[in-house]
């Protein structure tokens, strides 16, 4: 009776297993991706800024993604204070979920005071920004983005930006 018993609970928990994918992660039927990055920044003559840029996207395709992608900062010192906006589209394109292309076009609204001269700006200017870079997974869909971008509309005399060359940190979910 017992030899019984255990061979009927060994076939039982069996049929039961069976049932169970193992090591298959579920499919993620949702398409929209959600993500974004944060920044903070200090530096000399009481310098200080802050930076988020809140993103949502849409998968296309498996590897393909688009989306509007929004930019906020502020920085002040001693001497000036900014506050800029920035919204546009942006394309993904993943490879392996290892690596990724991006294109992003931004177009920043900006606002500069002088304090030292007291001289107030506003202005406008587009970016598009091409690049790529490195995904990290940190959960079961979702992932951190570490790559480089290069605004090919920067210009050196004329440009709000130091640099055409940006590095970026984010992260995405839904994915």
């Amino acid at each position: 009776m017992k030899k019984l018993f255990i061979s009927l609970m060994l076939l039982i928990s069996a049929s039961i297993f069976s049932q169970i994918s193992v090591g298959a992660a579920p499919e993620n039927t949702n398409r929209w991706t959600f993500g974004g990055g944060i920044g903070v920044g200090f530096g000399s003559q009481s310098s200080f800024y802050l930076q988020a840029s809140p993103r949502v996207g849409y998968r296309l395709t498996e590897d393909l993604e688009g989306g509007v992608l929004g930019s906020v900062s502020w920085q002040t010192s001693d001497y000036y204070r900014s506050t800029m906006f920035g919204v546009g589209p942006f394309l993904n394109y993943y490879i392996a979920r290892t690596f990724y292309l991006s294109a992003n076009y931004q177009h920043y609204f900006i606002n500069y005071k002088d304090k030292y001269y007291d001289y107030k700006m506003n202005t406008e200017e587009d970016a598009l920004y091409l690049g790529g870079g490195y995904m990290q997974r940190i959960g079961n869909n979702s992932f951190m983005q570490i790559g480089v971008m290069y605004n090919i509309l920067w210009k050196e005399n004329s440009s709000i930006f130091s640099s055409g060359l940006v590095p970026n940190i984010g992260f995405v979910v839904g994915l």
